[in-house]
């Protein structure tokens, strides 16, 4: 098998993995930098980059903790509710918040043409991760509308879209997968017949 086919059986086997089934060790620096490269990668027209990583790690996890606390309280949940909040922050041994900066008056790439790159970066930075051993997930709700939250990680201009839990994979996926055939999604277009 040659090393392209290999390469692509190991990303179709790319699955995400939840905060609560993953362990230590996550990445380090050298490979946070070759998985934001992939990032780089996506297509990205006139190459805005419009997004950031915000690497939560070590004690800013404590930091995220509280603020998710606070977030809880604020949507009525009682001590419990903002305990296990706060668990959940800590849970993955890292988390990357994902800020968006969508120039919405570009004269040239229209805000949804930079949405798309966006995504694509989120798909390769977690393709990479996977590729160098590492599981992830991509994790929003409605933490990513809270004010505190979203001005503790976005200056005027960007949008917090979620966080991405990352770390080891304590275990492999079980069951069916949930994703449908490529028949399902992959369709011929025929143009539409003339009146």
């Amino acid at each position: 098998m040659t090393t392209q086919h290999t390469a692509l059986r190991a990303l179709l086997g790319r699955y995400s993995v939840g905060p609560k089934h993953l362990v230590e060790p996550g990445p380090n620096d050298d490979q946070l930098a070759c998985m934001t490269q992939a990032a780089l990668r996506a297509p990205d027209h006139a190459e805005l980059v419009p997004y950031r990583f915000k690497l939560v790690r070590g004690a800013a996890r404590e930091g995220m903790a509280a603020l998710f606390a606070d977030a809880a309280r604020a949507a009525g949940k009682g001590e419990a509710g903002a305990a296990l909040d706060a668990e959940r922050a800590l849970r993955p041994p890292m988390t990357v918040a994902v800020v968006a900066r969508i120039d919405l008056g570009h004269p040239q790439v229209p805000a949804h043409e930079q949405w798309a790159a966006v995504g694509g970066a989120i798909a390769n930075f977690l393709a990479a991760a996977h590729l160098l051993g590492f599981g992830g997930k991509m994790l929003s709700g409605a933490k990513v509308r809270n004010p505190a939250i979203a001005a503790a990680f976005c200056e005027a201009g960007e949008t917090l879209l979620g966080w991405i839990a990352l770390g080891t994979p304590a275990r492999q996926p079980a069951g069916p997968a949930r994703k449908p055939a490529p028949a399902e999604v992959l369709q011929d277009w025929h143009p539409p017949c003339k009146p």
